[in-house]
This record gives structure tokens, C-alpha cells and sequence, in this order.
């Protein structure tokens, strides 16, 4: 059972240094018990910033780990230019990311520019594909009417159908959130069961990641259920101990 758990998870940890009060130092010492906590938890990935997955590279390697080190780009608010996106998954190829989650620009789909959109969605795509990374594209879904989000899931889904081969379906998802979106009135911003039901459906042969909200075994539970082949979460441990974590993420 516990394996079964841990290879659904993305261990998230995307705080920079500056919002929790942490000098370099301490940030460091964080990331490696980070690390090591998903190393010894058998975890399938750890998410972090760009600039520390050397940092973790070395620390997975001195432990003989198999743990995947993952990233995001244009994180979180997806409205660099897709040339802009392109230079961010550059340099996180080369600083070794195995998978790279990338916000795309919801706000220029709800603006309806969906050429924008499937030119951003094929080039990113291509370059991770054509080194052999994984890529997941952030839609925001809180951002998004229902509606908008099939037409998105959509949109991403026939555009890796059109232009890429099924062999490398296995290596892209759409995920749902960044978990920074600003939601009035304390509405849920992250995977709600609503969102994720129409992202599994309209998404398919495309998988779906839940971001944002997962925070303990029921919630985990669902999103299992409904059909999630990732879950992003900075509540891994807690959810793995069976009990309730109330990180914003």
C-alpha cells in the first residue's frame, strides 16, 4: 500500500527563501531534508526551484536514489512570452530537471488567442520531448470557467495528438493548479472534484496531475479515484501517515 501511494507523488516544496523568512543557509539545510525525507520515503519526485536542482542532484546521487528532481517555469502566473518559456525549460534541461511543469497562459486563452496558445503548447512541448523530459502544463484551473477548462484540456490534447507521436503520450500531463492563485472569499484555488472530473475526461489519453489542496489521505483517496496519475502536494508525509496537513499547498 505504501508503495502503491508513494509512486503517485510529487513532493512539492516551491517557497522561495524570501516568503519564509529563511536565509541561504537555512533555505539549503531545508531543501536537503526535503530531499532526503522523499529519498528515504521512496517518493516518486521532488519538485523545487530551477536554482537548486543541482543542489539536489548531488545529494540524490551521494544516496544511490532513483528520485526524480522536477521544476516549474513561468511560475506562477504563466504570462511570459512563450520565447520567454522556452529559455526558462532551456536552462532547466541543462541544469539537469527531469520534469518540468510549465504555467500556461490561461489568461490569453480566456482572451480566446488559441493559436497563441497552440504554438506556446507545441514548441515547449517539442523541446522537452526532443530531450527526453516530461512535461505538465499548469492550467490554473480556479481561473477557469468549466467550460474553459474543457476547452483548454481540449485545445492541449489535440494539439499533442496532431503533432506528436503516442509514444511519448506517457510523458505529458495537464495538471491544475500552481497553488498561488488568489481566490476571493477563501474558494478553493487548487484541485478541486469538480475540475478534476472534466480534466481526466476531456484530457484523455493525455493524464492529469492534481496540484493544490491535496492534503491528506482522503483527499488523496479521491483524486485516485477520479482517475489522477500524479498528485502535487507539500503534504507527502502527512498524507503517507494517514493524518490531515493544513499547508496552503
Amino acid at each position: 500500500m505504501i508503495f502503491d501511494i508513494v509512486s503517485f507523488f510529487d513532493s512539492t516544496f516551491l517557497k522561495t527563501k524570501e516568503h519564509i523568512g529563511l536565509t541561504e543557509d537555512e533555505y539549503l539545510n531545508h531543501i536537503e531534508s526535503f530531499v532526503l525525507e522523499a529519498i528515504h520515503y521512496n517518493f516518486k519526485l521532488v519538485m523545487i526551484r530551477a536554482n537548486y536542482i543541482v543542489f539536489a542532484k548531488e545529494i540524490i546521487s551521494k544516496n544511490k536514489s532513483n528520485l526524480l528532481v522536477g521544476t516549474v517555469v513561468d511560475f506562477p502566473d504563466g504570462t511570459s512570452s512563450t520565447k520567454s518559456k522556452l529559455d526558462e525549460i532551456r536552462i532547466a534541461i541543462n541544469l539537469g530537471a527531469n520534469e518540468i511543469d510549465v504555467v500556461i497562459d490561461y489568461m490569453r486563452f480566456k482572451k480566446g488567442d488559441n493559436d497563441y496558445i497552440v504554438n506556446q503548447v507545441k514548441k515547449c512541448t517539442n523541446l522537452c520531448f526532443s530531450h527526453n523530459k516530461t512535461i505538465k502544463w499548469i492550467i490554473e484551473s480556479a481561473a477557469l470557467s468549466d467550460n474553459e477548462i474543457i476547452g483548454i484540456c481540449e485545445l492541449i490534447k489535440n494539439v499533442v495528438l496532431d503533432n506528436f507521436n503516442e509514444n511519448n503520450f506517457e510523458n505529458i500531463f495537464i495538471k491544475s493548479s500552481t497553488g498561488y492563485y488568489y481566490c476571493p472569499h477563501s474558494n478553493p484555488n487548487g484541485a478541486t472534484i469538480s475540475a478534476i472530473k472534466l480534466m481526466v475526461k476531456h484530457s484523455f489519453p493525455l493524464a492529469v496531475k492534481a496540484s493544490g489542496g491535496v492534503r491528506s489521505i482522503k483527499d488523496f483517496n479521491q483524486m485516485i479515484a477520479l482517475g489522477v496519475k500524479r498528485i502535487g502536494t507539500s503534504s507527502a508525509l502527512s498524507i503517507l501517515n494517514g493524518k490531515q496537513s493544513y499547508s496552503k499547498y
